[in-house]
């Protein structure tokens, strides 16, 4: 009954690359004539990445105690609400998820205002 939700989980992922794969794309399409230049905007980066049939992330959890992104979804993080919890993932729980979640629920939403 939740299908209107997604769950990510990146093994061996690097935004960086992700990004560089986009531009190459992109670049080609215009090589090839199939996209011009002027034609670049936001919409033409979001359809080149990986995530393209994806919705940005709501709430991006940051485990093992680190408060850094390391790449994760660089262009789709920008308004995901961030969370960080001391578990590392093997040991990442129901409680400790339900727990981002109750925090996720607590914040006010302002996309970049």
């Amino acid at each position: 009954e939740y299908d209107n939700y997604f769950l990510n989980i990146a093994i061996g992922y690097s935004g960086r690359q992700e990004l560089v794969n986009a531009v190459r794309k992109i670049c080609k399409s215009v090589k090839d004539d199939e996209l011009d230049i002027e034609d670049i905007n936001k919409d033409v980066i979001e359809e080149n990445l990986y995530t393209a049939d994806l919705p940005d992330p709501d709430l991006i959890i940051r485990t093992s105690g680190e408060e850094r992104l390391s790449g994760f979804l660089l262009w789709q993080s920008a308004y995901s609400e961030l969370y960080f919890c001391e578990a590392y993932w093997p040991e990442f729980d129901k409680i400790n998820f339900f727990q981002a979640v109750s925090n996720f629920q607590e914040r006010e939403r302002r996309y970049g205002r």
